[in-house]
């Protein structure tokens, strides 16, 4: 094991790592704060402010994953398609199968430069969640109780409220609605069984209310819809851990574009377009099972260097006073200050470790459990 290796697996490095990721946040967050005086006097000058601020943030885990952990992201689609990529509003579909998947699609939207403008329909107990919710929150995410009749009012508002935001957007909407585990497919299937619709191997029913409406209040705004279909080489099962372990995966992403005006305008007509859309995502998963690969031309968009100065950036600011700090500490020689150090040290370890927990399949929300069941 080389030396770079060996320090990408300490803990004492992990807990810098978060410590950075955490104050910077913190300080971020604050300056978002500020910025809401700016919303009554210049909407569309906050908001690309707010895009840079949230790009500051998100890169640094972006960072993770393509410098620290060297992933590899290669895309699957064609030149036409890939030529679009980061200059028009369009809505992404994802499965939602891995810890990772959407640190993937950060990647590649910082890739063709919307990270920070990129959006996603989220569970609205993300909201209160520090870092990550308090930013969505300023970058006008729409937040969902997953309940329908509460949430319909809501979604509708925040979608439109988009319409003429200023910067290219990628609207993120898991159509699952939750990760899939296989209690969850089990239970999804009875429900598609009793639809009348076929089984899915590889995915969730989709969940047709979300996508609908979004497609209706951004309709005149997004110009496409993109499906992504991800996977990892080597039947591989990625976590944040590991990625922060510095373990490489190989992601593939096979990438389909979707003009909006092919998409039905009738809710029903949509929601049956959306339900032959993961059929077909089944079968693509079924092909890259057996042979390993997706169709269509290969792309690896090359990283870029920003997520990685920007790291170097908040590291430099932040850590050295920290070391200043710690070295004063422990030559003072006050047990007192030694063990508050070290409580703070503490903390900040089961901090890092909370937010890392967020995105582990095994601590996922029980959505979907029982759920399906229901009518949707």
């Amino acid at each position: 094991m080389g030396f770079i290796a060996f320090l990408k697996t300490q803990f004492i490095v992990h807990l810098l790592i978060g410590f950075v990721f955490v104050v910077s946040g913190l300080i971020i967050n604050f300056i978002q704060l500020c910025t809401l005086v700016l919303w009554p006097i210049n909407k569309q000058f906050y908001r690309r402010v707010n895009c840079r601020l949230a790009y500051s943030l998100w890169s640094q885990l972006v960072m993770l994953l393509e410098w620290w952990s060297g992933t590899e992201c290669t895309l699957f689609s064609d030149e036409a398609t890939v030529s679009t990529f980061g200059k028009e509003h369009v809505i992404i579909i994802l499965n939602h199968n891995f810890e990772i998947d959407f640190l993937c699609g950060w990647t590649m939207t910082e890739r063709f430069g919307v990270l920070g403008s990129s959006k996603v329909l989220a569970k609205r107990e993300l909201l209160y969640v520090p870092l990550i919710g308090w930013t969505w929150y300023f970058l006008e995410i729409v937040f969902c109780k997953r309940k329908w009749e509460e949430d319909r009012d809501t979604v509708i508002e925040g979608l439109k409220r988009l319409s003429d935001y200023p910067e290219y957007m990628w609207f993120l909407l898991y159509c699952e609605g939750t990760r899939f585990t296989e209690t969850k497919h089990r239970i999804s299937m009875e429900v598609a069984e009793s639809k009348g619709l076929p089984k899915l191997k590889y995915h969730l029913l989709p969940r047709t209310k979300g996508f609908t409406t979004a497609v209706q209040c951004l309709r005149g705004t997004v110009s496409a819809v993109y499906d992504v279909t991800l996977n990892f080489r080597g039947n591989k099962n990625p976590s944040l851990l590991g990625i922060l372990y510095g373990k490489k995966y190989e992601a593939d992403m096979c990438v389909r574009r979707f003009p909006l005006e092919d998409i039905p305008q009738d809710e029903k007509e949509a929601a049956n377009w959306l339900h032959k859309l993961y059929q077909e995502k089944d079968a693509l998963q079924e092909m890259y099972n057996q042979e390993g690969i997706f169709p269509g031309k290969q792309f690896k968009p090359p990283r870029r260097p920003w997520t990685l100065l920007n790291f170097l950036f908040w590291a430099t600011v932040l850590l050295s006073p920290l070391f200043t700090f710690g070295f004063g500490v422990f030559a003072s020689g006050s047990p007192l200050l030694i063990l508050a150090f070290l409580g703070l040290v503490g903390a900040a370890s089961f901090g890092v470790r909370r937010l890392i927990g967020v995105t582990e399949i095994e601590k996922g929300s029980s959505y979907g459990n029982q759920e399906f069941k229901k009518k949707e």
